[in-house]
């Protein structure tokens, strides 16, 4: 069987909780993420929860996008999946990262019907920080290796 589409789940991490947590700025960054990635939109349904938190859910003709937040955490979870050549999910989901900025994402691409080769069957994960992430990591390792010389 070929492949019939493309899914990619995403994971951001260290988002602001404001964001995560505004129904108008998901749907818009939603809808942004659909139109320039050549997909169409169907219908949109959402809901919010209390104290917070949303799940949204773009019913595409292409297949569909959902966006579930937990502010509290910092944390999205996101699905894109696409059927056909016009489509572009991975440009999708670089809009819906410009909107929620997050420190830290992972990305695993999943071709949907391929019934190929084992080694086609793993889903490519990728995984991003952001300079600033990055940057403090680093910094932290350096000022522990510090302290462990200046200890001895």
């Amino acid at each position: 069987m070929k492949v019939i589409g493309k899914h990619l789940t995403v994971d951001m991490y260290g988002c602001s909780f404001e964001l995560l947590n505004s129904l108008d700025f998901i749907k818009d960054a939603m809808v942004t993420a659909i139109q320039d990635a050549n997909m169409t939109m169907l219908e949109f349904s959402s809901y919010k929860f209390e104290p917070q938190g949303l799940t949204a859910f773009a019913l595409l003709a292409e297949s569909h996008m959902s966006i579930h937040t937990y502010p509290e955490l910092g944390y999205a979870a996101i699905d894109v999946f696409t059927c056909g050549d016009n489509s572009r999910p991975d440009k999708a989901v670089h809009v819906l990262k410009s909107f929620l900025k997050p420190e830290k994402t992972k990305t695993t691409h999943i071709k949907r019907g391929d019934f190929g080769s084992e080694r086609d069957m793993k889903p490519k994960v990728k995984v991003q920080a952001t300079p600033m992430k990055r940057m403090r990591d680093t910094s932290a390792k350096v000022l522990g290796l510090l302290k462990n010389k200046k200890s001895k």
